[in-house]
């Protein structure tokens, strides 16, 4: 099957990020480790932001001889109070943030409700509500940088069908009374993510900071490790077929390495930006688009966009802030 990836140009790869800071969650690994390793290979200086450090540590000697400079800081999405110490640490030592690359993520691939250890559900405690405290604890430096860019990672998933499309529920977004399904909690982090990046940037306006929602494509990467045993045997009974339609994870780096430093990305704040992907229900969509209107209309809703974002104050525990 003829497919044409997005990539970035020449002119954005070959920009000098010689004096830029970054910071890149989840970049142990998959696409965090190849968004990482362009942003050095650009001169660019990236905190990796990574739960286990070690292994920071160890992809990053991947790095030698490269132009810029890495280093590897702890953080815990599933913590909040990881969160709070990453950034009290990341704020200590840098004035500057020009990106920030909300990339990591997780699906609970064993069936079974879990919790984060401030009580949220796994999936979207990691993807959406981990990376909202980040980011806003960071908006004060992101806004003191300007300009600068945040893009974090949504999926297909939110899309949905035509017949199924995601939505929020929220009365109810950590399965506190509904019956838990993984792939359903997969799909409302991911229509969460796309949300706030619309609210943020409608609340940025202004400020120069863009903000960006992202599907990288169908990586080859570890993510989705880590479940039930039926699970990984279909796993690898897939992955020869999977590695006819997915993308190597520097392909799938594309998108976000193209929010976080194409000239043209920031003409599109709040836009949803998505590489070319077989798994679009909507076969309209496949070709992907930077950017592109997701088909799903409830990832479009600005009212609860605002009443998300809202509520998310309240789950995190922080004052909202003033814009002035």
């Amino acid at each position: 099957m003829a497919r044409k990836k997005l990539a970035i140009d020449e002119a954005t790869r070959s920009k000098d990020l010689a004096g830029k800071t970054y910071v890149v969650t989840g970049a142990n690994s998959g696409i965090g480790l190849e968004t990482t390793r362009q942003l050095v290979k650009q001169a660019g200086h990236v905190v990796m932001a990574c739960r286990r450090t070690e292994a920071g540590e160890e992809a990053a000697r991947s790095f030698a001889g490269l132009s810029g400079t890495h280093e590897v800081m702890g953080l815990d999405l599933a913590d909040l109070q990881s969160v709070r110490e990453f950034v009290a640490a990341f704020t200590a030592k840098h004035d500057r943030l020009d990106g920030l690359a909300c990339n990591a993520g997780m699906v609970n691939m064993s069936g079974d409700l879990q919790r984060t250890k401030d009580g949220f559900e796994s999936t979207i405690g990691v993807s959406y509500f981990g990376h909202f405290l980040l980011t806003e604890l960071l908006l004060d430096t992101l806004r003191a940088t300007a300009p600068s860019r945040m893009a974090i990672v949504s999926s297909v998933v939110h899309a949905g069908s035509p017949k199924n499309r995601p939505r929020l529920v929220l009365d109810d977004l950590n399965y506190q009374r509904r019956d838990f399904n993984n792939m359903r909690a997969y799909g409302e982090a991911k229509v969460a993510t796309v949300l706030y990046a619309k609210e943020l940037a409608e609340r940025l306006e202004g400020t120069d900071v863009s903000v960006f929602s992202v599907h990288p494509g169908w990586a080859r990467s570890n993510f989705g490790s880590g479940g039930s045993l039926p699970m990984r045997i279909a796993m690898a009974i897939m992955r020869p077929l999977s590695r006819l339609v997915s993308d190597s994870n520097e392909e799938s780096a594309q998108t976000t390495l193209h929010c976080l430093l194409s000239d043209d990305a920031p003409q599109h704040s709040g836009a949803y930006f998505s590489q070319w992907s077989i798994l679009y229900r909507d076969k309209e969509c496949r070709a992907g688009g930077w950017p592109m209107e997701t088909p799903n209309p409830n990832a479009k809703n600005m009212e609860t966009a605002r009443q998300l974002v809202a509520m998310s104050y309240d789950l995190v525990g922080l004052d909202k802030p003033s814009m002035t």
